[in-house]
């Protein structure tokens, strides 16, 4: 029962968030950074543990899959764009995900964090399920890393608008990349806001920045010595 009234309040908070954001447009009021804030505050207060919460959460989750799948629908209307610019995209992802793992590494070393604190932050800018498998594979706590993500997610949505004024990135496929490659889902997300072209680049740049991780996390964290 209390899962259950968790998932109406979850549902709850994030439409009236929803409805907050339509009317007032900002990124601090983003449904994506309110909802999970809302929610950790009133199960704090309440005294609701995260499993009593997670009961009715897990439908959420489940719903992601159906979500993935509807990603087809841009990618197949868009597919001559993606084609055209495929080996800027490649290359892009590819750059920023080797970027990500080596910096958020040596600021790791900076901060003598220990090894396996490192290995659970490495993944941080990648989807949640891949994420957690490349902190496992290379000596990482997965639920560590899957707090990370979920920070470096609302970090992107807060931060990218920024840099996207700041650099004057116009470009679709650009902001498309960016947004996919730094902030996975949450990212992707908010790049549909600005553009289902935008949107759809930010897809696939998730997932080609998750693969890449995937294999490239392990190696170069050898190379470095954990």
């Amino acid at each position: 029962m209390i899962g259950f009234l968790c998932l109406l309040l979850t549902l709850g908070i994030y439409w009236m968030a929803k409805r907050m954001y339509r009317t007032l447009p900002k990124v601090y009021l983003s449904p994506l950074l309110i909802t999970p804030i809302v929610v950790v505050i009133i199960l704090l207060v309440a005294g609701i543990p995260y499993a009593s919460y997670q009961e009715g959460g897990k439908w959420l989750t489940l719903l992601l899959q159906p979500a993935t799948v509807a990603f087809a629908v841009p990618l197949y209307k868009y597919y001559n764009v993606l084609k055209k610019h495929a080996g800027e995209i490649i290359v892009s992802v590819l750059s920023g995900s080797v970027v990500a793992i080596t910096s958020t590494a040596l600021l790791a070393r900076w901060m003598h964090l220990d090894d396996s604190l490192m290995n659970s932050i490495v993944p941080r800018s990648i989807t949640t399920p891949i994420a957690m498998n490349v902190s496992q594979v290379i000596g990482g706590v997965p639920t560590i890393t899957a707090i990370f993500v979920i920070i470096t997610g609302l970090s992107g949505i807060l931060i990218g608008p920024v840099i996207l004024r700041l650099f004057r990135i116009e470009g679709e496929i650009a902001r498309g990349v960016l947004f996919g490659t730094s902030a996975h889902g949450t990212g992707t997300s908010k790049a549909f806001e600005l553009s289902s072209l935008t949107g759809t680049i930010s897809s696939i740049s998730m997932i080609l920045a998750a693969l890449f991780t995937l294999i490239a996390a392990p190696l170069m964290m050898g190379l470095m010595g954990h």
